[in-house]
């Protein structure tokens, strides 16, 4: 097996693909959360939710469907999950929240095809984590069709300038989602 820096620089500089949308993502997630529901341990997972680009109906996106599932404890998703998931091989990386240093970390896995493309991006995270706040990113988008066809003008620009470095890439949305995230916010506060 590959040391694990290598593993990571190897995931940071994949090519990154917009494609237009597909209406098969929402099924593609569907068939995933059935099969996670049905191999992992039952009394360790929670909510199971689509986010990302690819939960957003006609926006363009990496074909990578985005999964944020709720586990009770991830000291327990190390020690449980994880060998399940590897087993069946999903690349497992244990990913700081906030830089390459941030003390809380999260269980992230990537699912690939038998061609080695990514299929799924996994996101396990405890139910106080802030990757729940990113469900409002997705709803604010669904209900603001004109923000979300401003971010993927973005995304698409980004992609273009920076197709082979995901750390650029994700640094370039960051100013957009800042924003949209605090509109989303008070949105939602306000219609609550």
């Amino acid at each position: 097996m590959e040391p694990l820096k290598e593993r990571i620089r190897k995931a940071a500089h994949e090519r990154i693909d917009i494609v237009p949308y597909n209406p098969a993502w929402p099924r593609l997630f569907e068939q995933e959360k059935h099969h996670l529901q049905n191999c992992l341990p039952s009394f360790m997972i929670g909510r199971i939710e689509h986010f990302g680009s690819t939960a957003i109906p006609n926006m363009s996106a990496k074909p990578i469907i985005d999964m944020l599932v709720e586990v009770t404890s991830l000291e327990e998703t190390k020690i449980s999950i994880v060998p399940l998931l590897e087993a069946q091989h999903y690349e497992f990386f244990w990913r700081p929240i906030n830089g390459d240093d941030g003390p809380v970390f999260y269980a992230w896995f990537i699912k690939r095809d038998a061609k080695g493309n990514r299929t799924h991006h996994i996101h396990m995270v405890e139910k106080h984590f802030e990757h729940w706040d990113r469900l409002l990113f997705r709803d604010y988008l669904i209900k603001f069709p004109d923000k979300a066809k401003e971010y993927e003008v973005l995304k698409l620009r980004l992609a273009r300038d920076h197709p082979n470095d995901r750390e650029a890439y994700t640094k370039g949305k960051t100013e957009f989602i800042e924003q949209v995230m605090r509109a989303a916010k008070a949105y939602y506060k306000k219609s609550g």
